[in-house]
């Protein structure tokens, strides 16, 4: 059902941040609600940047909040042909606001996690005719479904660096005011603040090392997962990317090219065995020879593969074994993981799971946004 006042738009344009990544609570929203009382809500860029200023505190929240702002705010107001809810004077029912789809979309890490808020947050509405599409398998999108959610994938993979590159750490006496942790030591006494906790950043040493497949049975994946790996790669700083077919490719300098069409394209023509046959194993090994000293208990690999191999199985478990050993978690995204009946009973999958810290999804909008709250968990 469609919100119809202005607290209940606000609180749901918090959940939504704080699923791409920004560490909202409910002091946050109550503090967001206050400044609206305080300014003309039919001002625009009084709107947007009281707004911006409580909610989005640096340069990557603020990115975020721009493309959330505009899918919640401007897309609702084109659609419905109104503009922002005006606050209810006291004691008065508040005025209809603008509408929004309710269609149902879970947020990252719901599907399982453990969370204190994944109640709350379980499920929450989305905002355009783009966000329809955010569990649609990637391999049943039309040319013109690609190019309307790389947006979205851009943002996933922006919100996702930011959550990975923003954990804080909780201090007894210094630091920033940690407001959510606050208000909760805070209810044993009635809601009156006594009990102040703070926060620090806590220092980002995590490395990130993506080893993508783009074999013939990845086709109807590629294309989407290039471009989450070229997104993530220009948000965040530390992290080293590479494809493999039938051998490894490093292409951590490709990505870092302004127009991914051209590192599409540069891919696919200079990656030996692109949509060919696949060799797991051996592209393992090669990673382990030639980028192996870069593997330590800072770093958390990610493999992305249906885990369909035609080489040597026996290499492939001991490559993973190996990279196990090395480093601080191994990821492996499978796109056909998120099929209903799907088992990993191909020999590929077999030999790699008993060295998988995670096995999870890869096929759609929400897989993705998923993989930011297992990564922060590392």
């Amino acid at each position: 059902m469609p919100h119809t006042d202005l607290t209940a738009n606000i609180v749901t344009f918090c959940r939504l941040l704080r699923a791409h990544g920004l560490p909202l609570g409910p002091g946050e929203q109550s503090d967001a609600l206050r400044a609206l009382s305080m300014i003309d809500i039919g001002d625009h860029p009084q709107f947007r940047g009281a707004l911006r200023t409580l909610l989005a505190k640096d340069q990557p929240q603020q990115a975020v909040f721009d493309l959330c702002f505009d899918i919640f705010w401007h897309q609702a107001a084109e659609d419905q042909s109104t503009r922002p809810p005006e606050l209810p004077p006291p004691q008065r029912q508040a005025p209809p606001a603008m509408k929004v789809e309710n269609h149902q979309a879970p947020l990252a890490g719901a599907d399982g996690d453990d969370d204190p808020e994944a109640d709350e947050m379980a499920m929450v509405p989305v905002y355009s005719p783009t966000e329809s599409l955010v569990h649609k398998d990637f391999s049943g999108f039309t040319a013109s479904e690609l190019r309307e959610v790389v947006e979205i994938v851009n943002m996933i993979a922006r919100a996702l660096a930011n959550r990975v590159g923003r954990r804080r750490q909780r201090h007894g006496r210094r630091g920033m005011l940690d407001l959510r942790n606050t208000i909760r030591r805070n209810l044993r006494h009635g809601g009156e603040v006594l009990d102040l906790q703070y926060c620090n950043r806590k220092p980002q040493k995590l490395r990130l090392c993506l080893l993508m497949d783009v074999s013939q049975s990845m086709d109807l994946y590629s294309h989407m997962l290039v471009q989450f790996i070229y997104a993530f790669q220009n948000a965040y700083r530390n992290i080293e990317s590479f494809v493999f077919s039938t051998s490894l490719y490093r292409v951590t300098d490709l990505l870092k090219h302004h127009d991914f069409q051209a590192v599409l394209q540069a891919i696919s023509e200079q990656v030996p065995g692109w949509s060919g046959g696949t060799r797991i194993g051996a592209s393992l090994q090669s990673f382990i020879d030639d980028h192996g000293t870069s593997l330590d208990r800072r770093t958390v690999v990610l493999v992305m593969s249906d885990g369909w191999d035609t080489g040597e199985i026996d290499q492939l478990g001991k490559a993973m074994r190996t990279i196990q050993n090395r480093a601080a978690a191994v990821f492996w995204l499978n796109p056909l993981c998120g099929t209903t009946d799907y088992q990993p009973t191909c020999r590929g999958m077999e030999a790699a799971l008993p060295y998988i810290d995670v096995f999870a999804a890869a096929h759609n909008l929400a897989s993705l946004r998923a993989l930011g709250r297992r990564l922060a968990a590392v």
